[in-house]
């Protein structure tokens, strides 16, 4: 690809708003994923603050300008419509968006939230092979959402680290808050903690599984988060195991990933995590290679049940067809 693609130009698009499947995980089986525990690392070249209020990307606002790099000698004329209420695609190494559509609005954002919540379980170096149990503070009592690992259930923090991320299990996320030093309160302070370091001064959050509609963020405060969780070798693996089967309670539980394209093989996924409760809409953030470029997805606010991955698939489909212009263009000069 050429390096000139993502430079110099800006071509201010707007977009037509609008607003992927529901958090869970279904029966299949693979072998469980094996990682060291070692928690912090550099960000692998190849597959190789006071709470704002939420306020909603309102379908059918106008989006915000939309930034396209090209070379002198082009300009991107192929518009991106996205459904998804906001969107931000960045090359991960920084530099102007490639495309953002209402990037700076505030809006909850579910299980998105558990990257968070692993960064900061990793960050105070359990003893990851620790055994932890379900108990009845782990239930879901705000929206009732299922879960099969039962009151009772023990389970390994790693385990429950990797069906977190993997299967977003809202159980095994509330667990390993619970199980912090200091409780759930110094956990969810370590959270916001954290979130400040980043940068991330639009984001609030109120609990370790992203249940509550008051874990609060932006595209542009995810997209930092993202790019923070990438550099964690524990979370790349994890949120990218496309299956896995866990013991739990000496029984054996199958787990499928919440996001399909971890699956496909014309995607090159670095990280990946899905969320989804009324308020947040369906959302999605990723760290792939695409067009030869590293790069973070953020889609939030999608409606339709396969709408982020729709989204995803355009955005790639777009980055590809510009690269191909760019190089056209650039042999005939």
């Amino acid at each position: 690809m050429s390096a000139k693609l993502f430079s110099t130009l800006a071509l201010g698009l707007f977009i037509a708003t609008g607003a992927f499947a529901g958090e869970g995980a279904t029966a299949a089986s693979k072998k469980k994923a094996k990682a060291p525990a070692k928690v912090a690392g550099t960000a692998q070249p190849r597959k190789a603050a006071p709470a704002a209020t939420p306020r909603k990307a309102a379908a059918g606002a106008k989006a915000t300008k939309v930034s396209v790099a090209g070379s002198e000698q082009w300009q991107a004329t192929r518009n991106l419509a996205l459904a998804s209420g906001a969107a931000l695609v960045v090359e991960q190494g920084g530099g102007e968006p490639l495309f953002q559509k209402n990037a700076d609005v505030v809006v909850p954002i579910a299980s998105i939230t558990k990257l968070m919540t692993a960064m900061v379980v990793l960050d105070a170096m359990p003893a990851l092979h620790e055994t932890i149990a379900i108990t009845n503070e782990d239930v879901d009592t705000l929206r009732g959402s299922r879960s099969r690992l039962r009151v009772g259930a023990e389970l390994t923090r790693e385990d429950a680290l990797l069906v977190a991320l993997m299967s977003s299990e809202n159980r095994a996320s509330h667990a390993l808050g619970r199980h912090y030093p200091g409780g759930l309160p110094a956990f969810v302070a370590a959270m916001n903690r954290k979130a400040t370091e980043l940068g991330m001064y639009h984001t609030r959050f109120e609990e370790p599984t992203g249940l509550s509609s008051n874990n609060v963020s932006t595209a542009q405060d995810l997209a930092r988060m993202v790019a923070a969780a990438h550099r964690y070798p524990l979370i790349r693996e994890f949120s990218t195991t496309p299956e896995a089967t866990i013991t739990v309670s000496g029984r054996p539980l199958a787990y499928n990933n919440t996001n399909q394209l971890v699956k496909s093989t014309s995607w090159d996924i670095g990280l990946s995590k899905t969320g989804f409760i009324h308020e947040a809409g369906k959302c999605l953030v990723m760290q792939a290679w695409v067009a030869d470029k590293p790069v973070v997805i953020v889609l939030l606010d999608s409606a339709g049940r396969l709408t982020r991955i729709g989204d995803a698939n355009r955005i790639k489909r777009w980055m590809e067809s510009t690269q191909a212009l760019v190089g056209r263009k650039d042999r005939s000069a």
